[in-house]
């Protein structure tokens, strides 16, 4: 089945995301020989030092392309009938994704953000499973692994549930398994009151947008009971920390 795996980075995190072996853990940890690896870059201070890395790791077999957003962002919002104006604070937190979307070319699309990490216990064959999901179940929208490992509030939030997943309403942009297709539709025009829920501070996000397309539509997203994904926002605190740790550390996946 062809999947695109998919990234971003931006000025805060590229130095940890690109000069430590944590994307192509995550990679590994797919355990899926992807159609495409792409890495989709925006908002950085100096484009050519930060292109320049993304070639090194094509060279090195980490990525097969990469994409600076800016390049294309017009097209994909004229694409989705959207505007810079129209999604407020929520364009510089949704463009990357909105592209990203645009240029998939495969049937199914895999996102992690760059604050996101699959933990290593998850079982080999979760994204297999996930693929399955969508399938078979054209009311199923997305696919993602539990967050945080907090199996108890996706099991609450569920409306139903299987041998493998939870079923409910609800979309994160943190990790999600989609098909290309139905996320290529002008559906980012939407609003359900449900989706106020989102932070302010996100504006009209792109995962607001999406989760009240999922709402108006009684669209279901599935969530893994079995593996998660580990998500922490990077303060500059944190990313310097973090980046230490990466580069004195031994690598055990090369």
């Amino acid at each position: 089945m062809s999947v695109t795996f998919e990234t971003k980075v931006w000025e805060n995190d590229w130095k940890l995301i690109m000069n430590t072996s944590r994307l192509q853990e995550t990679i590994n940890l797919c355990q899926y020989n992807f159609d495409a690896r792409i890495l989709y870059i925006n908002n950085v201070s100096n484009r050519p030092l930060v292109e320049n890395r993304a070639k090194t790791m094509i060279d090195d077999g980490i990525l097969d392309k990469y994409v600076t957003v800016d390049e294309f962002s017009e097209a994909a919002l004229d694409y989705f009938n959207l505007s810079k104006q129209g999604l407020g604070k929520g364009y510089y937190y949704s463009i990357a994704e909105l592209v990203s979307i645009y240029l998939t070319d495969t049937k199914y699309l895999l996102h992690f953000s760059s604050d996101t990490t699959i933990t290593p216990e998850v079982p080999k064959d979760w994204l297999k499973t996930g693929i399955n999901v969508l399938e078979t179940n054209h009311h199923v929208k997305v696919f993602n692994l539990t967050w945080n490992h907090d199996y108890e509030a996706a099991k609450k939030e569920s409306e139903y549930e299987d041998s493998n997943c939870y079923f409910g309403y609800g979309f994160s942009d943190q990790m999600y398994l989609i098909r290309t297709a139905d996320f290529k539709q002008r559906i980012y025009e939407c609003y359900d009151k449900a989706s106020d829920r989102y932070p302010k501070h996100g504006g009209e996000s792109f995962e607001k947008k999406v989760d009240s397309w999922m709402q108006q539509n009684n669209f279901l997203r599935a969530t893994y009971k079995h593996g998660s994904y580990a998500h922490k926002n990077f303060t500059k605190s944190k990313l310097l920390t973090n980046i230490s740790i990466y580069f004195n550390r031994p690598n055990l996946f090369r």
